[in-house]
């Protein structure tokens, strides 16, 4: 890994030796097509361990990297630690070396009372309050999954025999104010409870903090991203039960082998998109 002395770089997109990226610390070749992103760095290892075979590639401020072998297909997990800024970094640095397939892989607090604790949400969209896709692209902009992602988010909870609910998300900038939580010694302001009401009542399935930025990017990039995260509260039952993780994880492993599989049919097809009756 190059110390902070190694890097000598325009400022502009800074990168080092052999396309070595500032935040990521990973080269060309380091890392594979389709790339898992958990938020915490610790459950990297947990994506990991359901591979044949994987290696460490980086470890550095809140990115995790490893690369191996899924079933016969090359895959990566890269943290992106919490919130869109560090979550925008990891994405673009991937972009620049390989990555093209994203699949978010997360935890979440539920919005609607029917989503039970560990259920799984597969997210079709996201409202962008995350506070940095707005520096790409203004507001009106969708922030849309990629339907194959979510297709084959569907099929492997659908095979692995998961509960899940599909629908669109809310990705703020604040686990706290922006959750309708209060903040400090109980500090909150009007709008937090009028914007929570209103997500509720446009059928909003949940809160989380990174989805909206990598839909967004990944639209603008021409990329395929989705996103499934596991219930670990309930904001309509004020539950909170940490669990449910290595479902999430399960899930989003076999989705990445599902989109790999169509892949290859769609390949050996001939043809430009994947499509249910291929």
């Amino acid at each position: 890994m190059a110390d902070e002395k190694d890097w000598v770089s325009q400022a502009e997109r800074p990168e080092g030796d052999g396309r070595l990226q500032y935040h990521i610390r990973c080269r060309e070749g380091d890392v594979a097509d389709t790339i898992l992103l958990p938020g915490d760095p610790d459950r990297v290892a947990k994506i990991s361990s359901y591979w044949d075979e994987f290696k460490e590639i980086s470890d550095y401020r809140e990115h995790v990297v490893h690369t191996g072998k899924l079933r016969g297909m090359n895959i990566s997990a890269c943290s992106t630690g919490a919130g869109g800024p560090s979550t925008s970094n990891a994405l673009e640095e991937l972009a620049a070396i390989g990555g093209r397939n994203f699949i978010r892989v997360g935890t979440t607090a539920a919005l609607q009372p029917d989503i039970a604790l560990g259920d799984l949400i597969i997210s079709t969209g996201s409202v962008r309050f995350d506070g940095t896709s707005e520096n790409y692209v203004s507001l009106g902009y969708p922030a849309v999954a990629h339907y194959e992602v979510v297709l084959a988010l569907i099929e492997a909870c659908e095979k692995l025999g998961f509960s899940y609910h599909t629908g669109i998300t809310a990705t703020t900038a604040s686990f706290f104010c922006g959750q309708n939580r209060p903040g400090f010694e109980g500090y909150r302001q009007s709008w937090q409870q009028t914007r929570h009401e209103d997500l509720v009542a446009a059928k909003v399935l949940n809160y989380e903090q990174e989805a909206g930025t990598i839909l967004t990017l990944a639209g603008l990039f021409g990329l395929k991203a989705g996103a499934i995260s596991v219930a670990i509260a309930n904001r309509a039952t004020d539950e909170f039960v940490y669990g449910g993780v290595n479902k999430c994880v399960e899930a989003g492993n076999e989705a990445a082998h599902i989109l790999h599989q169509w892949n290859e049919e769609r390949l050996t097809k001939r043809k430009k998109r994947w499509h249910p009756s291929i």
